[in-house]
């Protein structure tokens, strides 16, 4: 009798400890979070939890129609890591009911931090304050932004306003700011994004001639809609020096193994040559494409190399970061390590380029090895057809290379 009433004691304790545990975790579902930047603005992000347990669970940061997974999970004790493997940050919060708060930081606790705090079940981005929008600015726009050194950077703004929702990117020669979400009250517009390295943050108003006048993460801009707006042709700002025709390399990948345009493995193919790094969010996206395009056309001759240039030259470091990188994307095509993320050490790695301008860049090499097209940054899918434009020239790059015969 006392043995069976021990064991009942002792099952109740562990579903109760189950129990305890499972409620520990935090509530499946949307959540509203909000970083509290040193100067007073508060940024808002929106991320949702799919999944009961730590274990198993799942978490997506939202920005308009992209769901971001998170790199992983974990708890300990009343503390949850919510980690971003690109960016070697991680979200360090304490859990509550319906009700989060902890920092940003970085995995090494290097650095500075940035509380956050969180509610559950609110979807909304910014909060309605009941003022309607005083004009629709969806359209094009010729953007220029002011560096913190004085010099300007042109960009093209893109704007989709619905009622007073607003999404919008930007474009520049390096690439995109990718999926920007927010809304239009009166003549102001905010805007935020996050996907686990710094969050964005674009605030502005607009005049009754459309024009914009804000800042961007901290950088003023102003904008005016053209439709025709456009920036310089991204094939022809990056090129091989005078002299040089051919491209080639010696760099190792993750397991230290020299790589090279002339193994055999290369010989007669077209191959395409992506210079990035893990760290990247235009990279994440040139990843997000290259990866699924080599899968269905590897059989056809072709081949991809991608070279990362990381944040630390340390050989555990560069291969986590690749090897994370390579699960995330599904990546079964050649990646190598080009060196420190700094556009001097890119010019060291390959001198035959007149400049480096962008991670990333994509270089077309035919069949001989000769250097046939170069693209300077990445437009990601947040530009709508500017994306599908890159898509259908890169396409036709390759196509016409394969044409092409061999040595």
């Amino acid at each position: 009798m006392k043995k069976r009433l021990c064991a009942l004691v002792f099952l109740s304790l562990s579903i109760a400890a189950t129990t305890v545990n499972a409620q520990s975790f935090i509530a499946e579902g949307p959540w509203r979070g909000v970083f509290h930047q040193p100067n007073g603005t508060e940024v808002p992000f929106n991320f949702e939890i799919k999944g009961k347990t730590a274990a198993t669970a799942k978490v997506y940061l939202v920005n308009g129609p992209e769901r971001f997974a998170a790199s992983g999970i974990s708890q300990k004790g009343d503390s949850l890591f919510i980690a971003f493997d690109q960016f070697d940050n991680e979200l360090a919060i304490k859990v509550g009911d319906k009700k989060l708060s902890g920092v940003l930081r970085k995995k090494d606790l290097s650095g500075r931090t940035i509380p956050v705090d969180a509610t559950f079940g609110e979807t909304y981005r910014f909060a309605d304050n009941g003022e309607k929008p005083a004009a629709d600015l969806s359209g094009k726009y010729d953007a220029i932004f002011k560096g913190r050194n004085g010099t300007d950077e042109k960009k093209v703004g893109i704007f989709k306003q619905q009622g007073s929702k607003l999404s919008a990117t930007f474009l520049s020669i390096t690439g995109d700011s990718r999926y920007l979400e927010g809304v239009v009250q009166g003549n102001k517009f905010y805007l935020s994004s996050f996907i686990g390295s710094g969050a964005s943050y674009y605030t502005g108003t607009f005049d009754n001639s459309g024009q914009i006048t804000g800042t961007a993460n901290g950088a003023s801009f102003i904008a005016t809609k053209n439709a025709d707006a456009a920036l310089p042709d991204p094939y022809k700002l990056t090129y091989l020096k005078e002299g040089y025709k051919t491209f080639d390399f010696s760099l190792p990948d993750a397991e230290g193994n020299k790589v090279s345009l002339k193994d055999d493995k290369l010989k007669n193919k077209v191959v395409i040559l992506t210079i990035g790094g893990t760290w990247c969010p235009n990279c994440i996206d040139e990843a997000g494409f290259v990866a699924p395009w080599y899968q269905k056309n590897k059989n056809r001759g072709v081949e991809v190399i991608g070279v990362q240039f990381e944040r630390k030259a340390d050989p555990a470091y560069v291969k986590n970061a690749m090897e994370n990188f390579k699960k995330r994307f599904n990546i079964t095509y050649t990646e190598i390590f080009g060196g420190l993320a700094d556009k001097k050490a890119v010019a060291e790695s390959f001198p035959a380029l007149n400049t480096f301008l962008s991670f990333p860049t994509i270089l077309f090499i035919d069949k001989k090895g000769n250097v046939d097209k170069i693209y300077t940054g990445f437009t990601g899918p947040a530009t709508g057809t500017y994306y599908t434009q890159f898509i259908k020239e890169f396409n036709e790059e390759v196509d016409q290379l394969l044409k092409k015969d061999a040595i």
